[in-house]
């Protein structure tokens, strides 16, 4: 069954999505919110680098988004998984995992991304909670602690010379034979970072809090926090079945006014952008809901 014509459908609930939807809200249009209820940092217990939210749950936060933004009539919530979309004559048709057919204007994909966890046992659990992703998001917290960071070649360079800036008890694990260049892995050596080539067998954790990690030769290496960095798929395909481009690095391809190349799509929060944050995807809704506004009013004026 067809629902009625929305200016815009937004397909994902949690920062980025609420964000474009306040703004939309705001600017009078009325707006469809569909989210499936599972934001990707549901593991995380406290999100923090977000001015006035310091330290606060991931939900705790979302929950005072969705009261706040519920507040302008003209969002809709509606719970479910988008499997299909399509061009219509006037927008775009948006198809639910319950069969909900809906029209609108325009679509904003705040879809974000899966992370795909390396086969190591505990690291799922310990996702988002000791093993982290970000310092700004969590660096603080582990400061000073004894610290590893999962990664290889040039990219573990960059990461380990970052996190030096949090902590002086580093040890980079490359998980079998080391990429690094001689000159790299010697920087890092006389920078006081441990490299161990040692490949890992399991992460040992109470409640996802790591306490040391299994290595292949039998050793163990007692740790407060692991960075690393999976790898990720969209959460979303439709976004590229309609026509948007992924970048090399596997993220949906945007300007500035977070337009994607298919003319009334745009995207925004993690799909976009590996600076994942929630204050990133608070700031990249917000003007994903706003360059949508300004298509909107060029179209009726």
């Amino acid at each position: 069954m067809n629902q009625y014509k929305f200016d815009a459908i937004i397909i994902g609930g949690s920062f980025a999505g609420l964000s474009a939807a306040m703004t939309l809200g705001r600017s009078l249009r009325k707006v469809l919110i569909i989210d499936a209820g599972k934001p990707c940092n549901r593991q995380t217990p406290h999100s923090h680098n977000f001015l006035t939210q310091d330290g606060k749950t991931p939900a705790e936060i979302l929950s005072i988004a969705r009261e706040q933004v519920a507040q302008y009539d003209m969002v809709t919530f509606q719970s479910g998984t988008v499997v299909a979309g399509k061009k219509v004559e006037l927008g775009f048709e948006i198809t639910t995992d319950t069969g909900q057919v809906f029209e609108g204007k325009k679509l904003i994909f705040a879809t974000g991304l899966t992370d795909i966890m390396p086969d190591i046992p505990g690291f799922a659990a310990c996702w988002g909670i000791s093993v982290i992703h970000c310092p700004y998001c969590h660096g603080y917290e582990v400061r000073n602690e004894k610290t590893g960071i999962l990664a290889n070649g040039d990219f573990a360079f960059e990461y380990a010379k970052m996190i030096t800036n949090w902590t002086k008890e580093l040890t980079l694990f490359t998980n079998g034979k080391s990429t690094l260049t001689a000159e790299q892995a010697q920087k890092l050596i006389t920078k006081g970072v441990n490299i161990i080539e040692t490949k890992i067998t399991g992460i040992e954790h109470t409640d996802g809090k790591i306490s040391r990690l299994v290595m292949e030769d039998g050793s163990k290496v007692s740790l407060e926090a692991l960075y690393a960095k999976p790898d990720f798929v969209q959460s979303s395909d439709i976004p590229t079945a309609l026509g948007c481009t992924l970048g090399k690095n596997g993220y949906l391809e945007v300007d500035l006014m977070q337009k994607t190349p298919i003319a009334g799509v745009f995207a925004c929060g993690d799909s976009t952008n590996m600076f994942r944050s929630v204050a990133f995807a608070v700031s990249s809704g917000t003007m994903a809901g706003a360059a949508c506004n300004k298509e909107l009013i060029d179209a009726g004026f």
